[in-house]
């Protein structure tokens, strides 16, 4: 009974994460479960919809931990998707999973093993491929923002910018009524009852037009719940290219979760704040944390290079102001030796903090000849990326190229399990330490 459109695959995810209507049986996988079960399918080289074959669920209870009779009953629940499937299509409801083509590949990239094993859509397709502006903020939001919101969304209609959001009330949906209101295209991360959003006027206007998709993790009838709203946020950043708070409380919501959440990722999307006189404190704080401020005012046929342009500045303000590792002592007493420092002076990092310069000194020809030692200090025992950042107090990104680096020029060794980096003390001693690694006895002389 159940439908030929699904593949084999998704009909497996569905049944082993999906959730029908009241039919509370068996828990459904959780993403944690599921991609432990995905791990497992991998090294066996088989695929989800092999499970539909009776013979391999005890093997692949045993590869994943998880119960034999608890995936036996998932995968029994034909009857009960066949009934859900064919009610979701009648009303305009498609279904797709990690294991198709046309799943996001922005999600897998960006998210990895954390992006949501289904999802439940309704609206052009073809705009699962992603881009453009994710707009977020809170429910609540002032006439300010309210106005804002509206003119950046008209703004990226103009510039064919996709405006991606989450449906809800306040910033969400004024985002995405005005960009369909000045003939742009909209997508829409739903938290709730994609059902009930697919037969809106408005929403159906739209999907015929091609002009709108709406996206969720979750059931279609599903109800609002912090953590599903929570679970939603994450996937509005991964569909952008750059993501945008229109407000957002300090420390309190969901946009604040989401956005700091964001900025703390590693591979972290360029996130824009407006900012000004009345914005909440929280649009403030997320300065601090890496966003970028929005500008004041923006040449809207310039649109996409201007944005462009702030990112690369901001980053670029990022790496400079690395804190402590070019703050270099400048008396002539003795250093500590937990206190190390670089081989050599740079000067356009010793100009920035208004430090005087030796010009006699040798200069080391790049940032990463002058952070070497330090690095190699530390890692005298072996150290994770995370201590060896906090030991330093420096940006994480700019650490893990160094130590990529580092490791490529034969300096340390990488170690698993967990990953840590422990210095060779071979190069160490060529690049002029003493063998015990003390560079700081060494680059204190004056």
């Amino acid at each position: 009974m159940m439908n030929d459109f699904l593949t084999e695959d998704t009909k497996a995810i569905i049944l082993l994460c999906g959730v029908f209507g009241k039919d509370h049986s068996e828990k459904p996988l959780s993403l944690t479960e599921y991609s432990s079960l995905v791990r497992w399918l991998i090294e066996v080289k088989m695929r989800p919809g092999d499970l539909l074959q009776k013979e391999n669920v005890s093997e692949a209870s045993m590869g994943s931990g998880i119960d034999k009779q608890r995936l036996e009953l998932l995968l029994g629940r034909g009857v009960q998707l066949g009934f859900a499937v064919e009610e979701w299509q009648r009303n305009g409801i498609w279904i797709i999973s990690r294991s198709d083509v046309d799943y996001p590949a922005r999600y897998k990239k960006h998210l990895k093993d954390k992006a949501p094993p289904l999802l439940f859509g309704a609206g052009n397709r073809s705009l699962l491929s992603g881009g453009g502006m994710g707009i977020v903020g809170s429910r609540n939001v002032d006439q300010a923002g309210e106005t804002f919101t509206r003119q950046v969304a008209e703004l990226c209609a103009y510039n064919r910018m996709p405006v991606i959001s989450g449906g809800a009330r306040g910033v969400d949906q004024i985002s995405m009524s005005a960009a369909l209101e000045a003939g742009g295209v909209t997508i829409g991360i739903l938290a709730e009852n994609l059902l009930k959003k697919t037969v809106e006027r408005s929403a159906r206007h739209a999907i015929a037009a091609g002009r709108l998709l709406l996206l969720s993790p979750y059931h279609p009838n599903a109800c609002f719940t912090v953590g599903t709203a929570m679970g939603r946020n994450k996937l509005i950043y991964a569909m952008s290219d750059y993501g945008l708070v229109v407000s957002a409380e300090y420390k309190k919501g969901g946009t604040w979760a989401g956005a700091e959440e964001e900025l703390k990722r590693e591979n972290a999307l360029p996130v824009f704040v407006r900012t000004g006189n009345v914005v909440p404190t929280g649009n403030r704080k997320l300065l601090d944390l890496g966003a970028i401020s929005w500008p004041d005012s923006i040449d809207k046929n310039n649109f996409v290079q201007h944005l462009n342009d702030l990112v690369s500045k901001s980053q670029n303000n990022r790496l400079e102001k690395e804190p402590d590792l070019f703050d270099l002592q400048t008396s002539h007493e003795p250093c500590s030796a937990e206190e190390p420092l670089p081989a050599g002076d740079h000067k356009d990092e010793l100009q920035l903090i208004g430090k005087p310069v030796d010009q006699k000194r040798e200069l080391p020809a790049s940032i990463y000849e002058a952070v070497l030692p330090v690095i190699l200090t530390k890692l005298g025992s072996p150290l994770t990326p995370s201590e060896l950042a906090e030991s330093l107090e420096v940006n994480k990104k700019q650490l893990d190229a160094w130590l990529k680096k580092i490791v490529e020029d034969g300096h340390a060794r990488k170690l698993f399990r967990p990953v840590r980096y422990v210095a060779i003390h071979d190069n160490m001693t060529q690049q002029g330490a003493a063998p015990d690694g003390n560079y700081a006895a060494l680059h204190c002389r004056r």
